[in-house]
């Protein structure tokens, strides 16, 4: 009876353990608002369009210009950006390149996914795909992992014919993260995280008449706010480990105390 209590208690505590785990499993992306996605792309680093997670941001153009979005990732996130290149009626063979970088402008490898294809001179459409690596709450100065902040999204045509040049597209761009939790936790987290400025201000002193410059940051953040890095689901699987050896220590001292003094030993005195 002992036993089996001390068996039955531990798979209680294993079962509210794995609870927050397999929520943080989830993809982390809130449901789009189509009206407030936006219609437009930025042509530079500087002027990129910030996109939501989870939202489809278009946008129209011309074969031969770069097309930017921004958005932000957080510690723990593994980003997918998709991308549909809607082509013309009449095109010559075009290849599509989908880059992505991070807030240091660092070009990120993809981990999966076709950021390059090629289109036929008779395909209407251009699927492209990018899964970063999962994002990390630190890494070496040496390291190009991808830390939280703010990531750029690159779209543009690499391989094209003169006689295409300039002829009207229109493009699709989405990005989805999924929650990898605490297999992915790192010891060490950023001070802040990676949101260069976008724009310049001026601020004027009252007290003279000096003004100053600085840069104005993305505001641009996941839902929830940045995350401070230090919490994860591998606290709930090291806390469950210890419950788990205490629970074993005191089932082997329950197997091995027995019942109380052998019959055979006779008693002190004797």
């Amino acid at each position: 009876m002992r036993i089996t209590r001390v068996l039955s208690t531990a798979l209680l505590l294993a079962g509210l353990a794995a609870t927050p785990a397999m929520a943080d499993s989830s993809p982390s992306a809130s449901p789009s608002n189509d009206s407030s996605a936006p219609t437009q792309a930025g042509t530079s680093f500087r002027t990129a369009t910030e996109l939501d997670q989870g939202q489809t941001g278009t946008a129209s153009g011309s074969t031969g210009d770069y097309l930017y979005w921004s958005f932000a990732a957080d510690a723990g996130q593994r980003p997918t950006v998709k991308a549909t290149v809607k082509l013309p009626d009449t095109h010559a063979g075009e290849t599509w390149q989908l880059d992505v970088y991070d807030g240091l402008r660092r070009r990120q490898a993809c981990q999966y996914g076709a950021s390059t294809r090629t289109a036929a001179q008779d395909a209407t459409s251009l699927d492209l795909a990018c899964t970063l690596r999962t994002v990390r709450a630190w890494s070496e100065t040496w390291a190009n992992d991808p830390l939280p902040g703010t990531y750029y999204v690159r779209l543009t045509v690499v391989d094209l014919q003169s006689s295409d040049l300039g002829l009207p597209v229109s493009t699709e761009v989405r990005v989805d993260s999924k929650d990898i939790g605490g297999s992915a936790a790192v010891d060490g987290s950023l001070a802040q995280p990676l949101t260069p400025g976008i724009a310049a201000k001026s601020a004027s002193n009252d007290d003279s008449s000096s003004s100053s410059t600085s840069a104005a940051l993305s505001s641009i953040e996941p839902d929830g706010g940045w995350s401070s890095g230090w919490w994860s689901d591998r606290w709930v699987w090291t806390g469950l480990g210890g419950v788990l050896a205490a629970l074993a220590g005191i089932g082997g001292y329950a197997l091995t105390r027995g019942s109380g003094r052998p019959r055979r030993v006779p008693p002190p005195g004797m």
